[in-house]
């Protein structure tokens, strides 16, 4: 019983440390005004139609001029940005 909660915690931390994108682990942010679809989606909070919105607001309005302007995109609030600020960049 032992060898299996051990084997099973040790596949859970396993796979928790391949899904932290590399870009994190390597201390890089993810521009707002150049991130792919797939790169937002990495964002806490965000899954691929909140990220489509973000990628349709920078089309229709222009890029971001702070990262502040993310929470003008629809289904961004103060939680998801809060969760964000510290990885994103509009440089």
């Amino acid at each position: 019983m032992k060898r299996t909660f051990v084997r099973i915690l040790t596949c859970i931390i396993v796979i928790s440390i391949l899904m932290v994108p590399v870009y994190i682990i390597a201390g890089g942010k993810i521009n707002l005004n150049t991130a792919t679809l797939e790169e937002l989606t990495n964002l806490k909070g965000v899954g691929p139609a909140i990220a489509q919105r973000i990628i349709d607001y920078r089309d229709n309005y222009g890029p971001f001029e702070n990262i502040e302007d993310l929470m003008k995109v629809k289904g961004i609030g103060q939680k998801i940005f809060d969760a964000n600020k510290d990885i994103i960049t509009v440089e």
